[in-house]
């Protein structure tokens, strides 16, 4: 048997990962259903900073992989 070499096992477990992400994205806009949900602004509105904040420490940490690294 070959040995998976590093960008492979980037692409098999980052296609899972995305998908997995993509997957989460759809259930949250089930939570959009007025005739099921209720919510208030200030709820949704701190939701997508959380998702938001995030999506910036993941795209800092492929620039950087220590940005979020704990320094004293």
């Amino acid at each position: 048997m070959e040995k998976e070499t590093k960008n492979e096992r980037f692409k098999r477990v980052a296609e899972k990962r995305v998908q997995n992400i993509i997957d989460g994205i759809q259930g949250l806009s089930g939570l959009s259903n007025r005739k099921v949900y209720e919510w208030e602004d200030a709820q949704m509105e701190k939701i997508w900073n959380a998702i938001e904040k995030e999506i910036e420490y993941c795209k800092a940490s492929f620039k950087d992989p220590e940005a979020r690294s704990f320094r004293l």
